[in-house]
């Protein structure tokens, strides 16, 4: 068998696995969602192609120019829609083929993925209106091919750096410092003159012979590099090599007085700070809202009303929907003692609600001396603040009675995929719109002062009644036991 034939065995393989996956029946609405979100994604990039086709005066150019602009959009949106070859390669490691085998086939599969080739719909709407303009053929069609080498060497980059991350979320500076660089004279110097020259220069380099052939070997080199990460990372993990002995246990003693509820407390902390997956999550989410905050805060780009409440409720909201959205997941892991004990899930419940509505200190904290200098006023803070800790975190806990996939809480190149079914995705689309709708329409009615006091006695009435509502959850959790407990031990990874 050659590596071709291996390539579509292993594809095939891939295929089999998801559709004998027991999520896979729930996994057809997620699939769904994302087909459509592709569509809307390809209608918006046809239109952005039309645009730079339109604005190109007939000359070729302007694409390979705006290449630092999409190329760090589609390195940001990799981390939504690419995952490391390396969890699909475990289950082929102790075949009797060559080792790096699969993971080269995985890796090939990342270059001609859908993704990659749907950017096409930019390209070559743009391309199209060019010819029509009376460009040349060749040159055309060499920026459309270049374009779109440069967007798989963007995957081939993402999953270097997405390895990197996943061992040590520090990697996370360079990978945004890589894409940020070309904006740096822009920044410093805040003239027109700036931007223009460095999208003439851009422009000028892409359009060059030499360039296609160098970024074909740097995809080469980032082939050899990642297939040896994989494999490394892959192996540690399966054969536990990067495990530890802790030096030091701490009591978080003054939970204690809580109870039981202080127990569950303790274990969410230790998690967030211990185990890797939860520790990374975390990371990401506290940085993007100290990096949200900060914006919004001390800068003059969100200084609108309306962007300004847009995103206020967010520096707040990031955290809670970040960690939240796979409520119960890192509990799949032993959710059988749980249920010996089914009282308990109540005061687990409550632990998390109140460690997340802690958390809202933070966002709060650092929107404080802004509201020293008059940008905010305290009581839309406030508002923001207890309209999350209330309503929004009542929204979010809904999941915890329909979230039946385990999250590992270790493992990171090697963990399964997971995806939400379709009621998962309602409450989590009316979570990231509901508190902005409320706000929206009490602008529009009676004023942003009266919404906010409204919105203040909302979010205050759901962390009075948290006991009601989360003992109403655990009464659903109950009615769908078995079916949530076959879910969580199905799917964890072993």
């Amino acid at each position: 068998m050659n590596k071709f034939q291996l390539y579509r065995l292993l594809r095939k393989n891939t295929n089999l696995s998801y559709k004998r996956s027991p999520a896979f029946e729930q996994n057809k609405w997620a699939k769904l969602l994302i087909y459509i979100g592709a569509g809307m994604f390809a209608l918006y990039l046809i239109m952005y192609g039309c645009i730079a086709g339109m604005s190109a005066g007939g000359e070729a150019g302007i694409m390979m120019g705006a290449a630092i602009i999409y190329m760090a959009i589609d390195y940001l949106l990799r981390f939504i829609v690419q995952t490391t070859p390396g969890m699909m390669v475990k289950p082929y490691i102790l075949q009797p083929i060559s080792r790096y085998t699969a993971i080269e086939c995985f890796l090939i599969g990342e270059h001609v993925s859908g993704y990659n080739f749907l950017w096409l719909f930019m390209f070559v709407p743009y391309g199209i209106i060019l010819l029509f303009a009376g460009e040349s053929f060749w040159l055309v069609f060499y920026e459309v091919i270049a374009a779109e080498i440069l967007i798989i060497l963007n995957s081939q980059i993402y999953l270097f750096f997405r390895t990197l991350i996943n061992r040590t979320v520090l990697w996370l500076i360079p990978a945004l410092a890589l894409y940020a660089l070309p904006f740096v004279p822009m920044v410093i110097t805040r003239k027109e003159s700036t931007i223009e020259k460095v999208f003439e220069v851009c422009s000028t380099t892409g359009m060059s012979f030499w360039l296609l052939p160098v970024v074909l070997i740097i995809i080469a080199c980032l082939f050899f590099v990642n297939r040896y990460f994989q494999f490394k990372y892959v192996y540690e993990e399966i054969s536990k090599k990067a495990e530890r002995q802790l030096k030091h246990v701490s009591q978080f003693a003054f939970f204690n007085r809580f109870g039981l509820v202080g127990e569950y407390l303790k274990i969410e902390l230790k998690s967030n700070l211990r185990n890797k997956t939860m520790r990374t999550r975390c990371i990401f989410s506290l940085v993007a809202v100290v990096i949200f905050t900060l914006l919004v805060s001390y800068t003059s780009i969100y200084d609108n009303e309306l962007m300004q409440n847009f995103w206020c409720i967010y520096c707040f909201a990031l955290y809670g929907m970040t960690a939240l959205i796979k409520i119960m997941g890192q509990e799949g892991n032993y959710i059988e003692l749980l249920m010996m004990h089914r009282e308990n899930l109540i005061a687990l419940l409550q632990a998390k609600f109140w460690f997340y509505t802690g958390v809202l200190i933070i966002p709060f904290v650092l929107m404080l001396p802004a509201v020293f200098a008059g940008k905010y006023s305290l009581l839309m803070v406030f508002a923001y603040m207890l309209i999350t800790a209330g309503f929004l975190h009542f929204i979010i806990f809904q999941l915890a009675v329909y979230n039946k996939q385990t999250i590992p809480l270790q493992l990171k190149v090697t963990a399964k995929g997971n995806f939400e079914n379709g009621m998962q995705l309602v409450i989590e689309l009316f979570a990231m719109f509901g508190p902005v709708a409320i706000a929206g329409l009490g602008y529009l009615l009676v004023g942003l002062t009266y919404t906010y006091i409204f919105m203040c006695v909302l979010g205050l009435a759901f962390v009075v009644t948290n006991h009601i509502w989360i003992r109403n959850i655990y009464n659903r959790m109950m009615k769908r036991r078995y079916e949530n407990i076959e879910g969580f031990i199905n799917t964890r990874d072993f």
